[in-house]
């Protein structure tokens, strides 16, 4: 059973998540294994909101795949820290995540003996957005993005930010404390992953995110490139200077390295025990060898070629071990 290629780039999260897990439920399968000359069983796999439309892209052409039907492919949306406390425990799959997995969730999953490959899939530019009646702001530096984001920041009006700015209150969106997006902008931003002020709007669900920004005059917010790619209608993306001018996060901008310090690359985390079921490999070949149509498909920024080359070497590593 294909799943409509109208539900790709779906917005909420949750939605794709229901989406698979319908369609797949519908086609079938058990655990592990195959089925004649196809695949069957479940897929696992959680982590990160920002990761989570790639993967269900992912999943989606897997299902249109000749044999490929019966595999079920369920992702699910807890954060990517919230999905690595799930994997670290042998809960999932493969974990999504927006940022390279942390020191101390290394460790949980030695504890737990949970072994596992990392996979950087595709590219993303944090965009910074504000609502459309928003005539005044076009470029915001590093130091006042700080400014207004940092721990025991008082800044509550734009004039704030510029004395250029219109005296407008500034309401605030973000990314929760369990998202891979809150570590990285914090830790790109402030200087120090996850610290932040606290007297913001936070979600895990970035279209709460936009629908706050937009019906917002003041309204700021964050998150990743296909976000506002999705939304570019009801919010405005501001250019981001961080020390060498103002450039708009771009295809082009983050490939090249020159929107920063906010692009970054987005992984995706098998586990050695997931790997070692035929349709949990089968998946994950199918992801990183089509990362560039996938990442294209959900509206993600593909890797460029210097990162295309050194996953296709960790690919055929994988290939090779699984001999």
């Amino acid at each position: 059973m294909n799943i409509p290629t109208s539900l790709r780039r779906a917005k909420a999260p949750l939605a794709l998540t229901a989406a698979v897990m319908l369609a797949a439920s519908a086609c079938g399968g058990g655990d592990a294994g195959g089925s004649g000359d196809g695949l069957s069983g479940k897929v696992l796999i959680d982590g990160s909101s920002t990761v989570a439309p790639l993967t269900s892209a992912a999943a989606e052409f897997y299902a249109e795949e000749p044999g490929k039907n019966e595999v079920r492919v369920t992702v699910a949306t807890s954060g990517t820290g919230g999905g690595f406390k799930k994997f670290c425990v042998g809960e999932s799959d493969i974990s999504n995540a927006s940022r390279p997995i942390k020191d101390e969730e290394v460790k949980t999953c030695e504890e737990n003996n949970v072994k596992y490959e990392q996979f950087a899939v595709a590219n993303d530019g944090l965009s910074v957005v504000v609502s459309k009646d928003n005539t005044w702001a076009k470029c915001l530096t590093v130091e006042q993005l700080k400014k207004i984001w940092e721990p025991g920041s008082k800044v509550n009006n734009w004039n704030q930010v510029d004395p250029k700015f219109p005296n407008e209150p500034l309401k605030l969106f973000g990314a929760g404390t369990d998202s891979g997006t809150f570590d990285y902008f914090t830790e790109a931003i402030n200087g120090e992953e996850g610290a932040s002020r606290t007297d913001y709007s936070g979600t895990e669900d970035d279209n709460v995110t936009v629908t706050g920004v937009s019906g917002t005059k003041g309204g700021m917010g964050y998150f990743g490139y296909s976000y506002y790619e999705e939304n570019k209608d009801k919010v405005k993306v501001l250019d981001i200077d961080g020390g060498d001018g103002c450039v708009t996060p771009s295809v082009e901008s983050v490939q090249d390295g020159s929107y920063k310090p906010l692009g970054r690359q987005l992984y995706i985390y098998p586990s050695d025990a997931g790997l070692k079921k035929k349709q949990v490999l089968d998946f994950v070949e199918y992801y990183v060898e089509n990362n560039k149509k996938i990442a294209e498909d959900a509206q993600f920024i593909p890797l460029n070629a210097e990162q295309e080359k050194e996953l296709e070497a960790n690919l055929a590593k994988l290939k090779e071990a699984a001999k």
